[in-house]
């Protein structure tokens, strides 16, 4: 009586829009600040400021995942104990 849950994979296509979409992105945001009638100043701290979003937006996404990757398993320690005391249940036992 092991019902676990099957794991969720993408698919090639989903992971393959998400690199363009990302990629794209940065591309058009990186044109963008060298395009811009600004100081040299001016751009290099903006571009800073995207790679600093950047970064902090993978960190984010790491850590909302792991955590709930620890709540699976936290849930199916649970799901395994009761299992196990539901085994180990005889109803009749105290009958005869």
């Amino acid at each position: 009586m092991n019902d676990s849950p099957v794991k969720q994979q993408s698919t090639t296509a989903f992971y393959g829009q998400a690199v363009a979409s990302f990629g794209l992105a940065m591309i058009a945001t990186a044109a963008g600040i060298y395009n811009l009638q600004a100081n040299a100043w001016v751009r290099a701290f903006l571009a800073i400021a995207v790679l600093y979003l950047v970064t902090s937006a993978f960190t984010l996404a790491k850590i909302v995942r792991d955590r709930q990757e620890a709540g699976q398993i936290v849930s199916r320690v649970d799901q395994a104990r009761l299992d196990k005391l539901l085994a180990e249940h005889d109803p009749f036992e105290k009958l005869g």
